[in-house]
């Protein structure tokens, strides 16, 4: 790939191993493979986790990318620094680098891929032009319908095709020696990590039924003699090659490891089990899961400054006593439902979590 462009902006200050701000031990690296996803439903504070990762892993001097998947994008309000549509240094000091993937910007590449596809086999009038049956002979179905690659996340999405298909450019490029991903909500997610079997359903069925067209049609002039048809198997064809490698990257444990963020409720950590049984079912790694916004007694906190730090007030106000109730309830829940895992908890701060001081507290309690 060509050189990534370095961009001045404003620096994070330099922070020495082993070094401590305000109380906190400052994470000098991460214990973590080459790849690190953070997912999760909206809002439980992925972003946060991602970068928190991300700028520790830069500071112990590994040359570290930060991808956005999440359509919201807001890795740059938390991280407090513009992150670009293509990867670029967003630190002077560190070897951090950022991406926010626009799917718009690299809809083209996917929309001529699949659209060449069809366009090939719909455009003489025979074969895909037609409905047909699964004896690969014609019926009066009329044409495909099908939703343009343009319109949404259909046949496969366009947001999971960009996405996928950056990511592997990412996950490949030298310079980068990890790779964190915020990804987009559980579901965009899911869909995502599903389209390696997709791509391999639509091309098998695809080549099969090309085949028993061939045979039917014979020598007659028709989409599988058109080149348009042909280039664009190519292309699907070597696309789902590359989804495949991707697949096989996030199923070794040895260099992708996903983890799940959550908060300390009922239904969060439901929908988490949800989202981990998924995940063992496309057979990705699932260590850790980091339980976010906990309100703490500040005894267990000796690592961090707990100054920011919301504690329960269980005597004076019934609120925060039934809040308190609900969470250690959702915790011991978490404790035993995922048992085997290491769960990381993340303290509730008063302040908002932007920036790279705050950053760093969060990648205290990951650490």
């Amino acid at each position: 790939m060509s050189d990534i462009e370095v961009e001045a902006v404003d620096s994070i200050e330099t922070i020495d191993e082993e070094a401590t701000v305000d109380g906190t031990t400052v994470p000098s690296g991460v214990d973590a493979p080459e790849y690190v996803l953070y997912g999760g439903k909206g809002g439980v504070g992925k972003t946060t986790c991602a970068a928190a990762t991300a700028l520790a892993s830069a500071n112990g001097g590994t040359p570290t990318l930060i991808v956005s998947t999440d359509p919201a994008h807001s890795l740059s309000d938390i991280l407090q620094l513009p992150i670009p549509n293509e990867p670029a240094r967003i630190s002077e000091e560190h070897p951090l680098y950022g991406v926010e993937i626009d799917p718009e910007a690299n809809d083209g590449q996917n929309g001529a891929t699949l659209d060449g596809l069809f366009d090939g086999l719909n455009g003489q009038g025979f074969g895909f032009g037609m409905g047909m049956g699964m004896d690969g002979t014609p019926d009066d179905t009329g044409p495909i319908d099908r939703e343009p690659v343009d319109s949404g996340p259909m046949f496969p999405g366009a947001d999971e095709t960009a996405a996928v298909q950056l990511l592997l450019e990412y996950f490949d490029d030298p310079r980068f020696d990890r790779v964190v991903v915020d990804t987009a909500p559980t579901g965009h997610t899911l869909r995502l990590l599903a389209l390696p079997d997709l791509m391999d359903s639509m091309v098998g069925r695809f080549l099969s039924l090309r085949e028993r067209m061939r045979g039917a049609l014979g020598s007659f002039p028709g989409p599988f003699g058109d080149s348009n048809a042909s280039d664009g198997m190519d292309q699907l064809e070597a696309f789902s090659d590359r989804i495949e490698h991707l697949r096989s990257v996030l199923q070794d444990p040895d260099r992708t490891e996903f983890r799940v963020v959550m908060t300390p409720q009922q239904l969060s950590v439901i929908e988490s089990q949800r989202l981990l049984d998924r995940l063992e079912e496309f057979g990705i790694a699932t260590g850790t899961v980091v339980v976010n916004r906990v309100t703490e007694n500040v005894e267990r906190l000796s690592d961090i400054d707990t100054s920011d730090v919301v504690t329960p007030n269980v005597d004076d106000c019934t609120f925060c006593q039934h809040r308190w109730e609900s969470q250690q309830e959702a915790l011991q829940r978490a404790q035993s439902v995922f048992r085997g895992r290491e769960i990381k908890r993340v303290p509730l701060f008063a302040s908002e979590i932007r920036g790279p001081s705050m950053l760093r507290l969060v990648a205290a309690c990951l650490d």
